[in-house]
């Protein structure tokens, strides 16, 4: 699957919620303030294997590799996770990061 895109990624975490509804309790706005702090805890778990391990060894280290792109991952899911919680579309993402990236293109 080299295509993977954000639609596919919130398809993907909308299967994964509706299975787990009963045990996780579904995604609404008022769970997405929830869903962002365990993004960040991801991304900081992604962050502590840098801190430990460092640049060279995620590159070298096949093994160091896979965790730290499956802590990626993790952050990736919880990002889709707040981007449902809040009703937030593949579309409207695509159209605000665009824009940013004009905006910041012009910045310096």
């Amino acid at each position: 699957m080299n295509d993977l895109n954000f639609e596919t990624m919130q398809q993907l975490q909308k299967q994964l919620q509706l299975k787990y509804l009963d045990k996780w309790g579904g995604v609404y706005p008022e769970k997405g303030r929830d869903m962002l702090l365990w993004m960040m805890i991801e991304a900081g778990e992604a962050a502590d294997i840098i801190k430990k391990k460092g640049d060279t060894a995620i590159i070298e280290d096949s093994e160091l590799r896979a965790r730290f792109v499956e802590e990626l991952c993790d952050t990736l899911m919880y990002f889709n996770d707040v981007m449902l919680c809040y009703g937030i579309t593949p579309d409207e993402l695509a159209e605000v990061y665009l824009k940013k990236q004009e905006r910041n293109l012009s910045r310096w």
